[in-house]
C-alpha cells in the first residue's frame, strides 16, 4: 500500500512556517512630502504668531500706553496751581485756544481721548509718525510735523496704527456724528466734535493739508484728523475721521464734564 498524499501536505507547511512572516515595506518618503509638511507646521506658527502679534501684544501694548498717557495726565493736572478767583469766561467761552509750538521728535506733548473708544481709552500723543512714536509702549499716537497744533487754525493731523503695537484707533470706524474727541495738554483741553470719515490711498497727503485736498487754500477752520489704515488689518488705503473744533478751557478752569470722569485724580 501506499501513502495518502495527504502527509505530504504538513511537509509543506512546516516548510512555509520556516520562512517567517513577511516584511512589511514602508513608503518612501518623498521629497515633496517633507515640504509639505514643513510648510504645514510652518503655516501653523505663522498663525499663532499673529495671533499672538495682533491680540495678546496689543492688548499689553494699549494697556502700557493707556498708564503713560494717564501719567503724563497726572503730572499736568499736579502741576496747575488752583486760581481762587478765575477770570470769568467771556460770552465765547475763555477766548481764543493757547496755541503751543510743535516739539522736538517723539517728545509727549498731549493726550488724546475718544469716549467712543471707551471709557479707560486715553494715549499720549507726541511729534512724528515714525515707529519711535507708532510702535512706542509709551506712546501711540503721532502727530504729522508741519500740520497744526491743538487749537490752532488749520488742520491738526495725528496717526496711529489701526491694529498691533496698541491699536491706538482701532474703533475709529464706530465714530458717529458729533462725537467728542478731546486733547489735552500742559495749557488746557481742547474739544473737537466728530463730523465724517473720509477713505483715501496712501499717497494722498493733500488730506492733511490745513484745508484739506486744497492745500492753496487759506484755513478759517480749526479742526483735527485722525488717519489709520483700512480696512483692518490692512494698509490698502486710509480712513480719516474729521472733528471741527468746538471750544477750550485752561486747565485751570477744569476739564470739560463729561472728560472729567475719565480723568485721574489730581
Amino acid at each position: 500500500m501506499t501513502e495518502p498524499a495527504k502527509s505530504e501536505v504538513p511537509a509543506q507547511r512546516g516548510r512555509r512556517a520556516q520562512r517567517g512572516p513577511k516584511k512589511r515595506v514602508r513608503p518612501r518618503v518623498s521629497v515633496f512630502g517633507v515640504v509639505g509638511e514643513v510648510l504645514m507646521t510652518g503655516g501653523v506658527l505663522v498663525f499663532l504668531f499673529l495671533g499672538w502679534q495682533l491680540w495678546w501684544n496689543d492688548a499689553v501694548m494699549a494697556a502700557s500706553q493707556s498708564r503713560a498717557a494717564e501719567s503724563i495726565s497726572q503730572g499736568w493736572l499736579e502741576e496747575a496751581k488752583p486760581d481762587p478767583a478765575p477770570a470769568p469766561a467771556v460770552e465765547e467761552g475763555y477766548g481764543d485756544p493757547v496755541v503751543a509750538a510743535a516739539p522736538g521728535d517723539a517728545t509727549p506733548f498731549a493726550v488724546l481721548y475718544v469716549p467712543r473708544f471707551g471709557d479707560t481709552y486715553k494715549r499720549t500723543i507726541a511729534e512724528g509718525t515714525g515707529t519711535n512714536v507708532l510702535n512706542s509702549p509709551d506712546m501711540g499716537i503721532g502727530h504729522y510735523p508741519g500740520t497744526q497744533m491743538p487749537g490752532e487754525v488749520g488742520n491738526f493731523a495725528i496717526a496711529s496704527h489701526r491694529s498691533a503695537n496698541g491699536g491706538g484707533m482701532h474703533l475709529i470706524n464706530e465714530l458717529q456724528l458729533g462725537d467728542a474727541i478731546y486733547v489735552q495738554t500742559a495749557d488746557g483741553y481742547y474739544t473737537y466734535r466728530f463730523r465724517d470719515f473720509e477713505y483715501v490711498p496712501p499717497s494722498a497727503v493733500e488730506a492733511i493739508a490745513p484745508v484739506p485736498h486744497d492745500p492753496d487754500g487759506v484755513p478759517v477752520d480749526r479742526l483735527i484728523a485722525l488717519t489709520t489704515c483700512n480696512p483692518l488689518l490692512s494698509t490698502a488705503e486710509r480712513i480719516i475721521a474729521y472733528g471741527v473744533f468746538e471750544s477750550w478751557q485752561p486747565t485751570g478752569a477744569g476739564p470739560p464734564a463729561e472728560l472729567a470722569a475719565l480723568l485721574p485724580a489730581a
